[in-house]
């Protein structure tokens, strides 16, 4: 109780607006690029939102009922982005390559090509850990849960992303440490899957794109700007050619998107275009979430998503994955804008928004635990198994509460979620920090510990 009245203090201290752009507040929010966590904080709690859609809202995911049918609000575009994880994981590979890139860029901007390249070298190692390591420990604690039984409510409940996600617990402790180091493992392979926490899935291609910044600046770092530029642009488009023989074929052209971004940012182009960002900001952010809203399945049965079918076959390159090419091109058309605009860079650094982003990743990786366990026990415990017919095939579920239940339960589930995100980002993350120095003193050689092959002293 103690940590919630804490948590809601911290929310009334966040709540207070920044004051508007001055006349001279233009190259000053130009500067500043907090903005990028403001927006993955976001993207964190629409993927969440996300899931809550496929478990209770499934409705949402299509664009109407039938060929041209009747659509509802929740399904038209830019409402219906809480139904698009995809959008928004687009967003956090393009944030990745621009935060990873940042840097090194405007040091190699300033001719200071070894700091930049040490620069690269360091980054690149601190975020394996950094993805790795509290990845690896909410994959233990979703284990460890999962094999006291705290799933088997939503493994028994009509919740579809509830019930597909839900692992069954091991038939003995000796199978579940095996379960466990099989999860840890294909997190990180080809094709990733963690059965114990679904949303996982996306942070070897996270890495990945990591790795694809080392690398393309490797190799570019010494070549002028516009030169680089250049090279950053045609690596973007080969991608799409190459990007699907690596298990994603989006990673690559976000990762390429957001080096771009990171040179755009230290250029002139987004000052001398500061002015217009009242006009062409709103419109183009407009057009972004539209582009995102486009639907995973179903897409010849409203207008606007048959229009953007028809266009991708006209366009899109051969490899391009038709339900990711939109939502990803909108991801890119967002996040463009609002480097160039320095209005939305204030926006997205208020206070609010800089706090979702120091706990996204914590949400990004706690929310499932928390959805299949704590959220349906508040929702189902009172339910009984009821038998349930589904496309032909009938099961024996607890059906999903009324409209009263969920108003009572989701703002408590949000406090309670919340509240864990908060203590986990302020009192676990330091520790994987704390292990991650630990390994770069020792594995950069800035302790004093002996080296495995004595250098030869002659």
């Amino acid at each position: 109780m103690t940590g919630a009245v804490s948590l809601l203090s911290t929310y009334a201290d966040k709540a207070k607006l920044n004051p508007s752009l001055d006349e001279n507040g233009y190259t000053k929010a130009l500067q500043d690029t907090s903005w990028a966590d403001g927006l993955r904080g976001i993207a964190a709690v629409f993927v969440m939102f996300s899931h809550l859609t496929m478990a209770f809202a499934r409705w949402i995911v299509i664009p109407c009922y039938g060929k041209n049918g009747a659509a509802y609000l929740m399904q038209r575009p830019i409402f219906r982005l809480v139904a698009q994880g995809s959008a928004w994981v687009a967003i956090f590979i393009i944030l990745s390559g621009f935060v990873n890139s940042l840097k090194a860029v405007k040091l190699a901007r300033a001719g200071q090509t070894e700091p930049a390249l040490s620069n690269l070298a360091i980054s690149s190692f601190r975020r394996s850990f950094r993805l790795v390591l509290p990845a690896t420990a909410a994959t233990i604690l979703s284990w460890f849960i999962t094999q006291l039984g705290a799933y088997d409510t939503a493994k028994k409940s009509d919740a579809y992303w509830l019930y597909t996600t839900s692992p069954n617990p091991s038939s003995s402790w000796g199978t579940a440490a095996e379960d466990l180091v099989h999860a840890i493992r294909t997190t990180w392979t080809y094709n990733p899957e963690n059965p114990y926490d679904q949303p996982q899935w996306a942070l070897l291609y996270l890495l990945q794109g990591s790795m694809f910044v080392f690398t393309a600046l490797l190799v570019t770092i010494n070549l002028t700007p516009r030169w680089r530029i250049l090279t950053i642009m045609l690596l973007y488009f080969w991608s799409w050619n190459w990007g699907i023989k690596l298990g994603d074929p989006m990673v690559g052209v976000n990762v390429f998107t957001g080096i771009i971004l990171a040179e755009l940012n230290h250029s002139e182009y987004p000052l001398r275009f500061s002015k217009l960002s009242p006009i062409l900001a709103p419109p183009l952010v407009v057009c972004g979430l539209v582009l995102m809203s486009f639907p995973s399945q179903f897409q010849d049965w409203a207008p606007w998503s048959d229009f953007l079918q028809r266009m991708f076959f006209k366009i899109a390159p051969r490899n391009a994955e038709m339900s990711r090419f939109w939502p990803t091109i909108g991801a890119q058309v967002l996040t463009f804008t609002v480097v160039m605009s320095p209005h939305l860079r204030r926006a997205l650094g208020h206070r609010w928004f800089l706090w979702l982003g120091k706990i996204s990743f914590p949400l990004y990786l706690l929310h499932g635990s928390f959805m299949r366990s704590i959220l349906a026990w508040m929702l189902f415990s009172r339910q009984h198994l009821t038998e349930i017919e589904e496309e032909g095939h009938k099961y024996t579920r607890y059906p999903l509460p009324g409209r009263l239940t969920f108003v009572v339960v989701m703002p408590i589930f949000m406090l309670l979620l919340f509240t864990a995100t908060h203590f986990w980002a302020i009192k676990v993350e330091p520790h994987f920090g704390k292990i991650t120095k630990m390994a770069e003193d020792i594995m950069f050689g800035k302790s004093e510990h002996n080296t495995a092959l004595p250098l030869r002293k002659d």
